[in-house]
């Protein structure tokens, strides 16, 4: 029975699915069963190849060793025999499959908090991408003024793919005992984040107007409270880029 080879890319470092398939594959395999949570195969390659290359290095050092592999998504090394030819790897979601966007979810009832939350991610943003090696785009939400409040299907994916979601949680109003009500288009988009997200991948600003209980019990590391525009440019920029750490878009 003929061989049919997977090819198969390594991902150091965070990189666009459609940047990754454009350069050499790193390794060919052969699959030999795949599982919900793991994928058994032969690698084609030579041994030597293999053995002198950086991902098998890594490997070697105990490192979180990711592979792209067409047909079947992320996986992470867990176990490579030189002799037999065989590698086992694990099933793992990787940040390769999201853009590199920022979403930012605004509101409409108290602009003034989001268009300066816009205008100070605007300016991080360029400054930013002066020194990644991949530019960053800002994307805000769609808010139709007469349509029903739902999501498109753009909008779920924009929120899913992107690598920050960033929410206005600016309350608007305070209802019953002393708690804060936010946007109601905020608190749609943010469940769906909270869904779909890594909890490092979300950050919650909101201007502080108000004072009561945000409906949201979120970690100190996904809050950022501030009172005027100078304290926010103090604050968002150095925050931004520690949530961008992990995607390592800095030399």
């Amino acid at each position: 029975m003929a061989i049919i080879a997977l090819k198969a890319w390594y991902v150091e470092q965070y990189e666009p699915i459609s940047d990754i398939v454009k350069r050499p594959h790193d390794l060919r395999l052969s699959r030999n069963s795949l599982l919900k949570s793991g994928l058994r195969a032969d690698f084609l390659d030579d041994s030597q190849d293999v053995e002198t290359s950086p991902w098998f290095e890594r490997y070697l050092g105990g490192e979180a060793v990711e592979f792209y592999i067409e047909g079947s998504g992320g996986y992470a090394v867990s176990n490579v025999d030189l002799i037999s030819h065989e590698i086992y790897f694990t099933k793992q979601d990787l940040a390769t499959f999201q853009e590199p966007t920022i979403f930012l979810s605004h509101q409409t009832e108290y602009r003034e908090s989001s268009e300066l939350l816009a205008e100070v991610l605007e300016e991080a943003i360029a400054e930013i991408n002066a020194r990644s090696r991949l530019p960053l785009t800002l994307i805000r939400a769609q808010r139709p003024s007469n349509d029903p409040l739902r999501l498109s299907s753009t909008q779920l994916r924009q929120i899913r793919k992107s690598l920050l979601f960033i929410a206005d949680g600016t309350p608007v109003a305070t209802i019953g005992d002393n708690r804060l009500l936010l946007s109601s288009n905020v608190c749609i988009e943010m469940g769906y984040a909270l869904q779909n997200k890594r909890s490092g991948q979300i950050l919650l600003a909101q201007m502080e107007r108000l004072s009561g209980q945000l409906p949201f019990d979120l970690a100190t590391h996904q809050q950022l409270s501030f009172k005027t525009a100078t304290e926010l440019r103090q604050t968002l920029p150095n925050l931004l880029e520690t949530l961008l750490k992990r995607f390592k878009l800095f030399s």
